[in-house]
C-alpha cells in the first residue's frame, strides 16, 4: 500500500518531533554533566582552602594553573600528589568511623530520617534499626537528638 504525501509529511514531522527530543535529552545531559563538573572543582577549591583568595588572586593561580597544565609530566606529578592526598583522607575517615546501630522507640519523623540518611545510615527493615559507619560523636549525637540510643558494633575476628 502506498503512502500518500500527507502520510509521509505526517512521519517525516514525527521523526523530527523524536529528533529534537533526543536533541534536548542529549543538551540536559551535557548542562548537568558541566553542572557536576563545576560543582566538584568548587568543592576542590574549597578543600585547599584557595576559596578564601580574593577573587582575582584565585583568578590569576588559576591561569597560571592553566600555563602549567600543558606539560604533561607537570599534570602526572600532580594527579599523583592528588591521589595521595584523596588516600590518605579516606584512609583518615576509615580510621576514624566505626559500625554504629541506631534504635527508636517509635517510628521517626521524616526529617529524622533525612537526616540519618544524610549522616550515612540505613534502615534495616528486617532487624528494625538504623546501621552505618560514622564517628562516635556523630553516632550518638545523631540518636540523642531524636531520642534514642547508639550502640557500636564490635568487631569481630574470622
Amino acid at each position: 500500500m502506498a503512502l500518500t504525501i500527507t502520510d509521509r509529511i505526517d512521519r517525516h514531522r514525527q521523526l523530527k518531533a523524536r529528533l529534537a527530543e533526543k536533541e534536548t535529552k542529549i543538551k540536559a545531559d551535557e548542562r548537568k554533566a558541566r553542572t557536576r563538573r563545576l560543582i566538584e572543582a568548587g568543592g576542590l577549591l574549597e578543600k585547599t582552602g584557595l576559596i578564601e583568595l580574593d577573587t582575582n588572586a584565585l583568578y590569576g593561580a588559576l591561569l597560571s594553573l592553566r600555563d602549567a597544565a600543558s606539560d604533561k609530566a607537570q599534570c602526572e606529578k600532580w594527579a599523583i600528589i592528588g591521589g595521595r592526598a584523596f588516600d590518605r583522607e579516606a584512609k583518615a575517615r576509615t580510621r576514624e568511623t566505626a559500625a554504629f546501630i541506631l534504635k527508636f522507640p517509635d517510628a521517626l519523623p521524616k526529617e529524622a530520617t533525612t537526616v540519618l540518611r544524610a549522616s550515612g545510615f540505613r534502615f534495616n527493615k528486617f532487624l528494625r534499626h538504623w546501621e552505618g559507619l560514622a564517628t562516635p560523636d556523630v553516632a550518638k549525637a545523631t540518636a540523642e537528638r531524636f531520642g534514642g540510643n547508639a550502640s557500636a558494633i564490635e568487631a569481630t575476628a574470622a
